[in-house]
């Protein structure tokens, strides 16, 4: 592994690593307002890791949820990562190392980071390193969540904003890196589309299958333009 493939890899995480400290702590800090151990929020961050369904799975562990229950609410809150696979199957086919690792770090913001196509010569390895610092950040910052909590009392009114924010950084991270937005209009009008069609509350499903068709059918035309 080179050493340039890995400060490439830090290079590029910085962004997530100050999202993910930040919502990792919220996290960190939520679980140990609900009484639950470090130990527990380790294990949530380690083998879970899904930052929005681990907000979610706080209160399915506080109401005792039905595995039924568990499992149609992790669904509904993970759907749209079926289409990242979906889109990321062909790209990186090729890729036979550490490839079940790479499959479940596939979060919102490794996707987002992976899915440009600007990737370096040694795209195995920077594939598996940038989605192993982003779980790296994640677990930090939800052991320090922990830590602060036990250690300090701590007022979590709009802790939950901090997804939001998260989201924001990486969309203006990629408008920046790329000149062509080309995908990111698409999202956000297809988005707003679905909400004006669907509401707030159930837009997300349709927009991501939408989303997904469009950027399927103008694939060859979008790649040409990136290429330019």
């Amino acid at each position: 592994m080179k050493n340039s493939t890995f400060s490439t890899a830090l290079k590029a995480t910085i962004p997530v690593m100050a999202g993910y400290i930040i919502l990792g702590t919220g996290f960190g800090l939520s679980m140990k307002n609900n009484g639950y151990s470090i130990l527990m929020i380790f294990l949530m961050s380690a083998f879970i890791y899904a930052g929005s369904l681990q907000y979610v799975g706080i209160n399915l562990l506080n109401m005792q949820a039905s595995i039924i229950n568990t499992i149609v609410t992790s669904f509904a809150v993970n759907a749209r990562h079926l289409f990242y696979g979906l889109s990321m199957a062909n790209r990186y086919s090729d890729i036979k190392k550490h490839r079940n690792y790479i499959i479940f770090t596939l979060t919102d913001e490794t996707y987002s980071l992976l899915c440009d196509g600007k990737l370096p010569e040694d795209k195995n390895n920077y594939v598996f390193l940038v989605s192993l610092l982003n779980h790296l950040y994640w677990i930090t910052g939800s052991l320090l969540g922990g830590i602060i909590g036990e250690l300090l009392p701590f007022n979590l009114a709009g802790i939950d904003f901090s997804m939001t924010a998260l989201f924001y950084a990486t969309l203006v991270a990629q408008w920046k890196n790329n000149k062509n937005h080309t995908n990111v209009i698409t999202g956000l009008l297809v988005s707003i589309v679905s909400i004006i069609i669907f509401g707030k509350d159930n837009f997300l499903i349709p927009a991501m299958i939408l989303i997904f068709i469009v950027l399927t059918v103008f694939k060859d035309r979008l790649e040409g333009e990136h290429n330019e």
